[in-house]
């Protein structure tokens, strides 16, 4: 009941359909009067031709117990002429009235009463005290990825969505929708752009283009993000008015790169604290599998902490009795001195331990196993020559990394920008193609491919052929990770992700980052408890989850800190966690978290 104003308002205010709709229903009523009142004067010719005398309303009656098919029975006709005209009256009554009556009906008054319910639930235009929110251009896996961030931290946002039955459908699915048109100054008006925390654009690059120049009639100043596939939007966004550009095809092209083995191991920057750096190395690079962190000496070596590893798609915390396997992604913290001093010694490391033994034989109908010691000279096989591949193909270049790119479709080699003899035509589920690509050499394997169905099928494959192959894997949505961690691959990385990570950083101003997904780097103050504790003294580390991994005492930063480092009022503390473990620091010191980018007012 609630809705009932708005919906009889929206009604209202669609002039011209409510008026045709009125228009054709009356015409049905009045047919149907006509024919009522046309059957009743007939009644009364038929019955007085047999001599029988009845009231008016008597053929009023019997006209509509003949008609509706309940024929009651107490007025029948006893001629064959009567019988006749009862049998047209019924059949009349089939047809006007238990068909057309409830198609016209649901037509011209139902469907546009439900269309216009539909139409006054969703908003067309912002609470008047809505400030500090985030607007979404279009709803799509990115989109998706960031809703539950952003309410997680209490971050208000409006997805515009231009089409009614969409905007609906994601109303009832509690999103929260407003319903206007990226391209339309009013929709932003409408929105309060001037006071969003932040506009993000991630259609196409046309369509960001025009959302962007839009918005920045209406909000000169807000910032906005927007999403770039081609190389020369990069230069085109800016001038429209972006004040940041995320190629994402490229970020994560870098990111599959940077899982690979290889034979000049090296820590890889993920995120930055001022002068802390926090990287990811594989554990085989690092020479540390087959160890437990306790044992590792990698601190007393290089100064650097090991905050937990990746095993397919879990975080380990990096606890004393870890034990690091080969398969393993390792998260470590540290000055840049410090990871100059890590690049240094890994240089020396051989490669790992060989392979574990080939499985028994397969069946004939079935590709048999192969167990092959991986050359450092053999190419990394990447699966797919679009954007993603392509990106991967060239961050290996950067790193020295020889590559070799499969792809199905024989029109993108030469957009490619690669020289022919490096990619092979042909389907990776065929063993031939694999064959000639290198497979039963190759030591890695990125699968690039957008169709996370496909990369399941790849990587099941894969793993049959190849037990001991590391296999990396890029999933479109983050509700595959798992699946593809189940189907064997070593590393997954969501294509959404690389998007939540930059926006959750932008919003917060620097003091959350994402570290990786579900690895967040925050920085707190230091909380009332524990002023004048040591690190050691403090547990943080066994009841939160949490790893000290810097302090910053006004302009300098203490990165790493041992554990007699006393913690004082005015210090501030860097802790990286997982999402759970950020949960349970605040929750056991509430206060100390440091004030985000923007306000954040519900309406």
């Amino acid at each position: 009941m609630k809705f009932l104003p708005a919906t009889i308002t929206e009604i209202v205010r669609q002039t011209q359909p409510r008026q045709r709709n009125v228009r054709l229903l009356l015409k049905f009523i009045a047919v149907l009067a006509l024919m009522v009142l046309g059957f009743s004067v007939i009644f009364h010719f038929i019955m007085a031709h047999e001599g029988r005398d009845f009231h008016m309303l008597d053929g009023v009656y019997w006209t509509f117990t003949v008609m509706t098919t309940l024929g009651f029975g107490d007025i029948t006709f006893n001629s064959v002429l009567g019988r006749m005209f009862s049998v047209t009256v019924m059949l009349s009554g089939l047809v006007f009235l238990l068909m057309l009556l409830p198609f016209t009906f649901i037509e011209f008054f139902y469907a546009p009463w439900m269309a216009a319910q539909a139409a006054a639930k969703t908003p067309k235009r912002a609470p008047e005290n809505l400030s500090g929110h985030v607007i979404f251009t279009s709803y799509d896996p990115v989109t998706a990825a960031l809703i539950p961030r952003l309410e997680k931290y209490q971050r208000p946002y409006l997805v515009l969505v231009p089409d009614q039955e969409a905007a609906t459908r994601l109303h009832e699915l509690g999103v929260k929708v407003m319903l206007g048109t990226p391209d339309e100054p009013a929709t932003w008006t409408n929105a309060r752009a001037r006071h969003a925390a932040l506009v993000l654009a991630t259609g196409g690059d046309v369509a960001n283009t025009n959302a962007t120049f839009t918005v920045r009639q209406e909000a000169p100043d807000v910032p906005i993000i927007a999403t770039a596939k081609d190389l020369p939007s990069c230069e085109i966004l800016p001038m429209a008015g972006a004040t940041h550009i995320l190629r994402l095809d490229e970020l994560l092209g870098s990111f599959l790169a940077r899982c690979v083995e290889s034979s000049a191991p090296r820590a890889h920057v993920v995120a930055e604290f001022g002068p802390l750096l926090i990287a990811e190395a594989t554990a085989s690079d690092a020479g540390l599998s087959g160890q437990k962190i306790r044992d590792c000496g990698l601190r007393a070596r290089t100064g650097l902490m090991i905050i937990g590893c990746w095993s397919r798609g879990t975080f380990l915390p990096g606890s004393p009795d870890l034990l690091i396997q080969r398969d393993m992604m390792i998260l470590l913290a540290g000055s840049r001195d410090q990871f100059q001093t890590f690049d240094r010694i890994q240089k020396g490391n051989t490669r790992p331990p060989a392979p574990p033994p080939a499985p028994p034989a397969a069946p004939a109908s079935e590709p048999a196993s192969v167990t092959t010691p991986p050359s450092s000279a053999a190419p990394v096989i990447i699966v797919g020559a679009g954007r993603v591949g392509r990106a991967t193909a060239r961050t290996l270049d950067r790193l020295g990394i020889n590559s070799k790119l499969i792809e199905r479709l024989p029109t993108r080699i030469p957009d490619s920008g690669f020289d022919p003899e490096r990619v092979v035509i042909g389907d990776a589920a065929d063993m031939a193609v694999m064959r000639r690509a290198g497979m039963l050499r190759a030591r890695t394997v990125v699968i690039t491919s957008h169709d996370d169905d496909a990369n399941i099928y790849l990587t099941v494959f894969c793993r049959r052929i190849r037990p001991d192959l590391q296999i990396i894997v890029r999933a479109t949505h983050e509700r595959n990770v798992a699946t593809l961690h189940r189907a064997g691959a070593d590393f997954v990385m969501a294509y959404t992700t690389i998007a939540v990570g930059t926006v959750c950083n932008f919003l917060t101003g620097g003091d959350l980052t994402m570290v990786a997904e579900g690895v967040h780097a925050f920085r707190v103050k230091t909380p009332k408890a524990l002023h004048g504790k040591r690190l050691a003294e403090s547990r943080l580390r066994e009841s939160t989850g949490c790893f000290v991994v810097a302090l910053q005492d006004g302009e300098s930063t203490r990165i790493t800190p041992g554990p007699d480092t006393l913690l004082e009022p005015h210090h501030e503390l860097i802790l990286v966690g997982g999402v759970s473990d950020e949960e349970r620091f605040l929750t056991a010191f509430p206060g100390s978290r440091i004030g985000s980018r923007g306000s954040a007012a519900m309406g």
